[in-house]
């Protein structure tokens, strides 16, 4: 599921698409779309591989041309420099633009989200998602500011997501970007 998850998002996310006036250069730039689609699958299946990804950091990024850049957030500085060099590797990427941050440490940040994740996972509708080796629904906690992240089956999901997150003792705001899987 979170590889297929993660290819879509991948698909939605890294894939920029610039439109062109000149019809012959739209031509190239469609085969070139093809190409940057392809290196976003790889760089997708490369992240959800990395062992030290977890679902408390988020990383999105965009290919134009070969041209590769990351953000989001990670909960670790290494993890920002492993995967940008894990991206780097992938056939086809030319350049990485590393803009992935560092979320602070804090003790009260990760209380935080083990909270909002076990709220969320131990839902009887989350079972399927959390038995998964790298579940879909991503929690990311930024000085007491939470974000969703991530792809789920039905809009219900999502906003059960967000409840439960929202229920935990603690949180400054929540903020809900979890996508449809069919709006992929």
């Amino acid at each position: 599921m979170f590889r297929r998850a993660f290819s879509l998002v991948a698909v939605l996310i890294f894939v920029a698409l610039p439109a062109l006036a000149d019809t012959s250069v739209r031509a190239v730039d469609a085969r070139g779309s093809a190409s940057d689609r392809l290196i976003a699958d790889r760089i997708g299946e490369q992240v959800s591989r990395y062992v030290r990804y977890t679902i408390f950091d988020d990383v999105q990024g965009n290919v134009e041309n070969g041209l590769v850049t990351l953000t989001g957030k990670v909960t670790m500085p290494y993890k920002a420099k492993e995967i940008a060099r894990l991206v780097a590797r992938v056939p086809g990427v030319r350049e990485v633009d590393n803009k992935i941050e560092s979320l602070p440490v804090s003790t009260f940040d990760d209380q935080l989200r083990v909270a909002i994740a076990m709220n969320i996972y131990r839902d009887e509708m989350f079972w399927n998602h959390a038995i998964q080796p790298n579940p879909p629904i991503h929690v990311i906690v930024d000085r007491g500011h939470v974000t969703l992240t991530g792809v789920v089956n039905s809009e219900l999901e999502r906003r059960v997501a967000e409840s439960k997150a929202r229920d935990a003792f603690g949180s400054f705001s929540v903020t809900n970007r979890l996508v449809l899987e069919r709006e992929g």
